[in-house]
């Protein structure tokens, strides 16, 4: 399907753009205040994520980033450590705001694909000695970006949401692209969350909405993260403009997510079988692929600046490294477009 001006964009799934249904409703929203609690096409989004996922409450905020920051913060105190796992997109590519806005301190899990073992969290928490922090949330992530799109079991999401709860900690979900989890295991997901007290998730990757993340909750933590998200920016005023398209994603583009993560195995696949990439099939479990180009690959630049020229845009890091992820505007003559400069590029 591509672009109106045919560029196939692999880079990421924050790429995609609204569709002509969202525009319009942007273009025709009710809006009002957010800050008098009058804009009224803001409150039905939150009280569709909250039936969504089965909780008292939701909020629309900017970023994901920012409904991760306000998930932690609102959920700990300054001093305080949490646990998180070692490739988690919180410590990869958010960092800075653990130590700078939640001021806590961070216990590093390695996971298997990013799945932390639930028998051996006991040991990271820390707090009966005096000189240490108190531990006081346990975050995962699913689908989990930085495994290459891996998808954690309910059984594990069930079980660390008990380890959670047996240990008064707060229980946070970096679900960014939790629908493609949720659409490839068949189940709703409010089933898949368990007892999490909060949910992180995008409406800005997959589903196409060009802004806005949501977060969900108890209706006391919702209250808290709408006083603290004054604290880092501000109120949405006319945020119905946003919230419009996020209606329609949330009533028409989770289902369709199917589509994306199949595209996405039938591309590794392909890629995998004719030696154009070196990956790992058992990770591509959702719409994202990680591998490297070096069975092709002479020169990073070289390849990207080649494929850009085919009009086709992928990330490449310098040791030939590459993430691949499909989304809405992208279908599978795109992927076959794809294909076909990489072949013709190897045979060079």
């Amino acid at each position: 399907m591509a672009f109106d001006n045919g560029i196939i964009d692999l880079r990421s799934d924050t790429v995609t753009r609204p569709t002509p249904e969202m525009r319009r409703a942007m273009y025709e929203a009710e809006v009002g205040d957010d800050f008098w609690g009058d804009d009224h096409t803001v409150k039905r989004l939150e009280e569709k994520a909250a039936q969504l996922f089965n909780r008292e409450a939701a909020l629309l905020v900017l970023s994901g980033t920012i409904g991760n920051i306000l998930s932690i913060f609102t959920q700990s105190k300054s001093g305080q450590e949490i646990i998180i796992e070692s490739r988690s997109h919180l410590w990869r590519c958010e960092a800075t705001h653990l130590s700078t806005v939640s001021r806590v301190t961070v216990q590093l899990v390695s996971g298997d694909r990013g799945i932390m073992d639930p028998d051996k969290l006991r040991s990271y928490i820390r707090g009966n000695e005096l000189e240490e922090p108190r531990t006081a949330l346990v975050a995962v992530e699913t689908s989990h970006n930085g495994a290459g799109g891996t998808i954690l079991p309910p059984k594990n999401i069930a079980a660390i949401s008990s380890f959670a709860k047996s240990n008064k900690l707060a229980f946070h979900i970096d679900g960014a692209r939790i629908f493609n989890a949720t659409v490839e295991l068949g189940i709703k997901p409010a089933e898949y969350i368990s007892d999490a007290t909060s949910v992180m998730f995008s409406l800005s990757k997959g589903l196409c909405c060009p802004q806005c993340s949501m977060i969900v909750g108890s209706k006391d933590f919702i209250e808290e993260a709408r006083r603290k998200r004054l604290t880092l920016g501000g109120h949405l005023r006319q945020g119905g403009f946003l919230a419009a398209p996020g209606i329609i994603a949330l009533d028409t583009m989770i289902d369709r997510l199917k589509e994306d993560n199949d595209h996405a195995r039938y591309l590794a696949e392909t890629l995998s079988a004719e030696g154009l990439a070196e990956l790992d099939l058992t990770s591509v479990q959702t719409n994202i692929i990680r591998g490297d180009f070096r069975p092709i690959c002479r020169n990073p630049k070289e390849l990207t600046e080649f494929l850009a020229k085919k009009g086709v845009l992928v990330w490449i890091g310098d040791d030939s490294g590459m993430r691949l992820v499909t989304h809405y505007w992208i279908n599978r003559d795109d992927i076959e477009k794809l294909l076909s400069a990489l072949r013709e590029y190897a045979q060079r």
